[in-house]
Parts: structure tokens; sequence; C-alpha cells
């Protein structure tokens, strides 16, 4: 594998991002810790999304060369649900919203294969594929039509142009916790329960010589190069910071942010055909 060129950015700083890149000898990841949807932390000092991106990133430094995606995913599972137990509060189902939580977007060199494990990219010359959540579609369409309305009844909604308090994703929190009960029920994420493995995507590239691209969600419009990515995500920011108008989503960018989530990217490519 040559790696071409990878990103990491987070969207306030690179101490507290839940974004992260893996690269060995056998696999290449882009793991994307989920965002809390409450206050409970595992752990005191970091977010429960970067808590799970880190688990995840020492496994995959670990794994063996022919690791399966379902040797993959026990041991993930394994490891996340443990932490529930040092911390001596686990129930028999702990709620989705309370959980560690992570999606990823793995290569594996032994088996020339992508799996997509969550809401990740990935492009392959030049194609896209995508895992994205059911009902993230439908909240960002809920959230865009109340965003104009809650402008107008909270004047302390945005200052100087920027997205200080974002009460239109606070009208939709009810309905995103009420549809993260779904998590691994009807659409796949690492979170310390069995995996939902209809859910995962894998990407079969036997035969072929490839470029492949694996990123983060942070990413609204990826494109085959990171510069080109980068400039797509950066007009995105200029005319629509909000994430309202030309590209929906559950957040946007807040003031004193860098971007509206983590943004992560890896390109790389392989000489080899595989028979």
């Amino acid at each position: 594998m040559n790696i071409i060129e990878q990103n990491l950015i987070g969207k306030h700083s690179a101490e507290d991002c839940e974004d992260g890149i893996v690269i060995t000898e056998d696999f290449v990841a882009v793991i994307d810790g989920s965002t809390s949807k409450s206050q409970r932390r595992w752990r005191p000092d970091m977010k429960n999304g970067r808590w799970a991106m880190i688990l995840i990133s020492d496994i995959l430094h670990r794994l063996p060369a022919d690791t399966t995606l379902d040797d993959f995913c026990d041991q993930a599972t394994t490891l996340i649900h443990k932490q529930y137990h040092f911390a001596e509060q686990v129930t028999p189902d702990i709620p989705p919203q309370y959980r560690i939580c992570a999606s990823a977007v793995i290569y594996s060199q032994w088996w020339h294969e992508v799996w997509m494990i969550g809401d990740c990219q990935c492009m392959i010359d030049g194609q896209l594929y995508e895992n994205g959540k059911p009902h993230e579609e439908r909240l960002a369409r809920q959230r865009a039509a109340v965003f104009e309305e809650s402008y107008h009844r909270y004047p302390d909604m945005i200052e100087d142009g920027e997205l200080v308090h974002d009460y239109a994703r606070d009208e939709i929190i009810p309905n995103l916790i009420k549809a993260i009960q779904e998590e691994n029920i009807t659409y796949a994420v690492i979170d310390g329960y069995t995996i939902y493995k209809k859910g995962v995507k894998v990407i079969n590239i036997k035969n072929r010589v490839t470029e492949i691209v694996l990123a983060s969600d942070g990413y609204p419009f990826l494109k085959p190069t990171l510069k080109d990515s980068e400039l797509a995500l950066g007009v995105q920011m200029q005319r629509d910071p909000y994430n309202v108008k030309t590209f929906l989503a559950t957040k946007g960018k807040m003031r004193g942010n860098l971007s509206f989530d983590d943004r992560a990217y890896v390109r790389f490519s392989s000489d080899q055909y595989y028979d």
C-alpha cells in the first residue's frame, strides 16, 4: 500500500477530536466517534466518541493480517462492552444515547475488502460508497425546517454571523434520541453490543488496481483528492455554515470551531493486481 495523503482535523481542537486514522502494514482505517447525545461520560477526561475511537484504534494496531470482518466486530464489541463493566454501571441493556459508540471504514489488505460499519464514506477509483444512518436525512430536514423560526425566536442564537447556540438542534434532540434506539437493530455501529451485520457494507476490490479514499462524514462532499474535498467543504462553510440550505445536517458550524464536525481523510493506492 502506498499512502498518498491524509488529513485529520478536529472541529474544535486536536485534543478533543473524535475522528481517527489508523495505518498499519495490514489495515487502513478511518474511525468516527459518535457525538454524545447525553452528558454521561464513561471517562471523565474525554468524550465518549473520542474514547470509542481510541479503543477501536488500539484493536486495529494489534490485529493479525488475516483477521476477518466477523473477528474484528467481535473483538471491538467485546472491548467496548468491557468498559461498561469497568465503570461498574453496566446493565443488561444500556440505552444507546449513553453508549460508547463509533463508526468505522476499514480496508483489509489480506482480504482486499473495505468494511463500512456505520456512517462513513469510501471512494474507490472515483466511485463513492456511503453507509449513512437511515434517520439522518429526515432529522436534518427537520432541523432545517425549524432553523429560521428558531433564529427569530432566540436573539442569542447567532452573533456576528456565527452560531452560538443551536436551538434548532435542540428541537430535534428528542427525535434524534428516539431514532438511535434502532442502533444495531436496523443499522450498524460499534457500541459494545452485537453489531447488526446486515447494516455492514462490504466492498470487494479484487481483480482491479485501485486508488482508495476512506473518510468520515466531516467531508460533506467527498472528492478523489484531499485538496478538492477541502475546497468543497470550504465553499459549504462559506455559503451555508449552518447546514440548512445547500447541505442539510443535524448540526452546523458553531462559533469558535473550525468546521461543523471533525474530519478524517486518507487516500492510498495499491499496485497489485489481485486474482
